[in-house]
């Protein structure tokens, strides 16, 4: 049975391509999540109006690989010590934000952010401010069709992300964590 998990790392196309190739990834789309306003077009998300982030949706077989493998690489994906932007994109569509479907989610974030953060602490950089909430009650709608799987419609497209350069501990890479 699959389970879904919602990850916001600034732009989405190139955090969707990085689950889209992970073994045990079924499905990924992308959309818009957190904000006030129902169904949002990427030209208002874009405003900052509509305090939506940028999400990955991402469907998966707990069997091929797990929740807290995703964490891992949610967390060296992007750098979540920056808020409201990533490189050059800047607004709060860009904040990194993770949206848990369980209760069991919500503990295994709050238990790799503590684990990230102490290899952060280590390298003197700073506290991860990434948005952590359940998602129950909060709609995820889809971005548009030019957006989904946007880089491999254009493999040369704009990928977007930075990164603290900062692994995640090799202790929870395992694909069934």
């Amino acid at each position: 049975m699959s389970q879904t998990a919602y990850f916001a790392t600034g732009c989405f196309w190139g955090a969707e391509r990085r689950f889209w190739n992970l073994d045990g990834v079924i499905q990924t789309s992308v959309g818009y999540m957190g904000g006030e306003k129902p169904d949002p077009t990427y030209k208002e998300v874009c405003t900052g109006t509509t305090n939506h982030a940028e999400i990955v949706e991402v469907i998966f077989d707990p069997q091929l690989i797990s929740y807290k493998r995703l964490l891992a690489e949610f967390w060296v994906m992007h750098d979540p010590t920056s808020l409201n932007q990533q490189g050059g994109d800047i607004g709060t569509q860009y904040r990194s934000a993770i949206f848990t479907t369980s209760s069991e989610q919500m503990q295994q974030v709050l238990e790799s952010k503590e684990i990230y953060q102490g290899e952060l602490s280590k390298n003197d950089i700073g506290k991860i401010v990434t948005e952590i909430l359940p998602a129950a009650g909060v709609t995820y709608w889809l971005a548009e069709e030019y957006h989904q799987r946007y880089l491999e419609k254009n493999p040369n497209g704009y990928d977007c992300h930075s990164s603290t350069g900062v692994a995640f501990p090799s202790a929870l890479m395992s694909n069934n964590g």
